[in-house]
């Protein structure tokens, strides 16, 4: 693999090395190649600080999806950006970081191995990356939405609904053709996350106030996480 991960809050420095080594091994090897002892003799490390650390092959398994999705996170505005400037910067960042993400390694062969175990009548993984991989992201990403509106740079009822369809603009079509073994042609993310980005702010912009919005009764909510 030769993406390098960040670290995460939730693990130590050599921590985040093995789980780098497992999703290694899964990249290269799949499924069969991702053994206790396997990951253990890769990250140069003993199985028992393996089950110490993340417990059984599902905690292994939560622990490298929650890495990996820790990629996609919304940088901090700079400091001369206000206003829906910042908010857009913000946005097209983990867009781009977002498309980046699915488009690499590692994320196409957890999908793959999850596919494959549904097929199978075994949805473990499946879950383990809606729970540890795509909320997480959508946790961020509706924070931002969340803050837009407080700002009034953006007005939505539902912040769900205003999430699913932010990235559907950002993902469209993507994910599904390159698991199916298509290319993106040269596709530039940031070029592609700036496009769903300005798409979003023509269905869900306002023109910029100052100060906080006031409350609405039944507006937007709902938040998952």
């Amino acid at each position: 693999m030769n993406e390098t991960l960040p670290q995460t809050e939730a693990y130590s420095p050599r921590q985040n090395a093995v789980l780098e080594s497992a999703l290694g091994l899964l990249v290269e090897g799949g499924e069969r190649a991702l053994t206790t002892a396997g990951v253990a003799r890769a990250a140069n490390c003993s199985k028992e600080s393996l089950y110490k650390w993340f417990g059984d092959r599902d905690g292994l398994l939560a622990a490298m999806i929650t890495f990996q999705s820790s990629k996609v996170k919304a940088e901090p505005a700079g400091s001369g950006s206000t206003g829906r400037a910042a908010l857009a910067a913000q946005l097209t960042g983990i867009a781009a970081t977002l498309l980046k993400v699915l488009a690499g390694d590692v994320s196409l062969a957890l999908n793959r191995l999850a596919i494959g175990q549904a097929k199978r009548g075994e949805a473990d993984l499946g879950q383990l990356l809606r729970e540890h991989g795509r909320r997480p992201i959508e946790t961020r990403l509706s924070a931002l939405l969340e803050s837009g509106r407080r700002e009034r740079l953006l007005d939505f009822a539902d912040t769900r609904e205003a999430y699913r369809t932010l990235y559907g603009l950002i993902v469209r079509d993507m994910h599904v053709r390159l698991l199916l073994g298509d290319s993106l042609d040269g596709e530039e993310p940031a070029k592609r996350a700036a496009q769903a980005i300005k798409e979003f702010f023509r269905l869900y912009g306002t023109e910029e106030n100052s100060g906080p919005a006031p409350e609405r009764a039944g507006a937007g909510n709902e938040r998952t996480g």
